[in-house]
This record gives structure tokens, sequence and C-alpha cells, in this order.
């Protein structure tokens, strides 16, 4: 029942709060530290990048983790209570469904009022992809295709780790291990120079990290997408045959989802670092993308979130 009551609280208040302005985040310091790492392995000149890249990947993962041990152990021993504290607070900081709500529909509030300068500005924020020539329709399918990818990565992924690290006894330790490695990969995991060796082994631990929550975690979008009432038959038939569209083993998978579920195409070509990048395309082009998609894509992401919560409240 404590971990029941622990996930909830967490979830509440990432529902409710989401990330405030000014408050003390993991997640930045973590990105500070993979930043101050990987300055320091570029200036030496001793080791290859790409085996660099691989000592980024563990001195990264290994400090998040000692640290927040050594903080719970502390924590714990002043009193259990503050333990239980201290956890929910690092639980619901590895959420983002109210900051990824709130991101998304700012683009989509400045869509609508025609503003496509400051829209490529606030897209800009939550993409790598170059977005200083995006179309109004470019930039709603950027924002689309973050929000479905981002719903495994900042949601449903981090709720399967937190649910498995209940039952071994480490949520915290757990979720942040798989934090750490998707902040790495946002950083530094592209297949251009001049992250291309360095960001290799984040890219691909990433992969492997994200590999059943990907595929568990479209279902969830899947029945969420349904429960509101969405295309859920093209949803399941755009998933099974445009999973694999993608550079990334695991992106696909929501995209195609939320396309299927949604009548409507994502993909295609992209500029990262001033190269191009040629992407299939996901899902049939049945209309032209509108803002209002990026809402509905929302309203999947919510969907799939309290489905996937209900779920592990019943295992966990």
């Amino acid at each position: 029942m404590q971990n029941v009551i622990m996930l909830t609280v967490a979830v509440i208040l990432d529902l409710i709060l989401g990330d405030p302005n000014g408050w003390p985040h993991p997640i930045i310091y973590i990105g500070k530290m993979i930043r101050s790492l990987e300055s320091r392995i570029r200036k030496q000149k001793i080791i290859s990048e790409k085996l660099g890249g691989f000592i980024l990947l563990i001195l990264s993962v290994a400090t998040v983790v000692a640290i927040l041990s050594l903080m719970l152990y502390i924590a714990g021993k002043i009193n259990n209570y503050v333990k239980i504290i201290l956890s929910i607070y690092f639980i619901y900081t590895s959420l983002a469904s109210r900051c990824l709500h709130v991101e998304a529909l700012k683009v989509y509030d400045t869509l609508k009022s025609d503003d496509i300068k400051k829209a490529r500005i606030q897209i800009s924020y939550l993409v790598g992809r170059d977005t200083s020539s995006l179309t109004k329709e470019e930039i709603t399918r950027a924002t689309i295709e973050t929000v479905a990818e981002n719903t495994i990565d900042g949601i449903l992924a981090p709720l399967l780790y937190i649910a498995i690290g209940f039952m071994i006894g480490y949520p915290v330790q757990l979720v942040y291990i798989y934090k750490t490695v998707n902040t790495l990969d946002s950083m530094v995991g592209y297949i251009q120079q001049p992250y291309k060796d360095i960001g290799y082994a984040s890219a691909r631990f990433d992969d492997v990290l994200n590999y059943l929550p990907a595929r568990i975690g479209s279902i969830f979008m899947l029945l969420g997408g349904g429960l509101l009432k969405y295309n859920i038959k093209d949803g399941w038939k755009i998933l099974l045959r445009d999973k694999r569209n993608h550079k990334s083993p695991n992106c696909g998978y929501p995209e195609a989802v939320v396309a299927g579920l949604l009548d409507i195409q994502l993909g295609g070509t992209n500029t990262y670092f001033g190269q191009k990048l040629y992407k299939p395309t996901l899902g049939d082009k049945k209309r032209n993308l509108q803002a209002h998609d990026i809402k509905s894509t929302v309203k999947i992401m919510y969907s799939s979130f309290i489905l996937a919560y209900l779920f592990i409240v019943f295992i966990i």
C-alpha cells in the first residue's frame, strides 16, 4: 500500500504542478554534470571520442545513482518519513506530463495566432532539428512527434521503471538510471557530428532501455486513443505497418500510433546541425495537419498516462 500511495502522490503532483519555474529539478543538475563531463572528455587527447562516450555514460549513471543513494540513506537515518517524502519528490520529478502539456500548448496557441516566427523559437526548445525555416504544418508535425515520443520517454517509460523499481526495492535509483541515459541521449545522442562518436554509447543504451517501454507504451497509447474515440482501427494498422519507419528502433512506435489514431502522416525529412536527415513517413496522409492535432496528441498522452498508472497500481 505504501508504494501505491507514493506513486499516486507523485502522479498527482506531476499532473497539478508539472515543473514550476524556479523549483530545483534533478534533470537540470544532471544536464549540467553531463555537459561538464563531456567538455572534459573532449579536451583530453588520450582516448578516442567514441571510447570517451562510453566513459561519459558510465560516469554519469554511476554519479547519479551514488548521489541519490547517499541522499536517501541519510534521509532514512533522519526519519523514514523523510526518506518517503524525498522518494516521492524524485519520483514526481521523473515524470513530465504537465510540462509536456504546457510546452506543446504554447506552440499550439502561437500557431493559432499565426505568429510563425515565435512558434519556430518555441518548438526549437523541444526538438533537436533546425526550426529556423519550418512552415506552420512542419511546426505542427514537429510538436506532435515530440509529444508522441515523449509520451514514452517522459511518462510511460519512467512509470515502467518506477514499477520495476518498487518490485526490487529501488524505484528512485532505477528510474533515474533511465532518466540519466535519456538525458544523455537528448544532449549527445545524435548521428551527426560533433556528437556522432561521443554520443554513440548513450544513444545505443537509450535504445536498449526504451525497447520495452516503446512497445508496451504504444499499446497504452492505442487504448487511450480508443477511449477518446479516435480511429483505433487505423491506429493498430499503422502501428503494425509503420512502426519501423524511423531512424530510431523505438520512436516509430508512438509516432505510428498517433498517426493512425488521428488519420495523419508524420515523419519525413528534417535538418540537424545543417545536415538533412531523410526519414520515411508514418501513417497515411488522409488530410493536412492542423494545429488542433497538437491538442489531440496531448489528450492521447494523458489518457495513456492514466491507463498505465492504473495498471501499475494493480500490479504493485
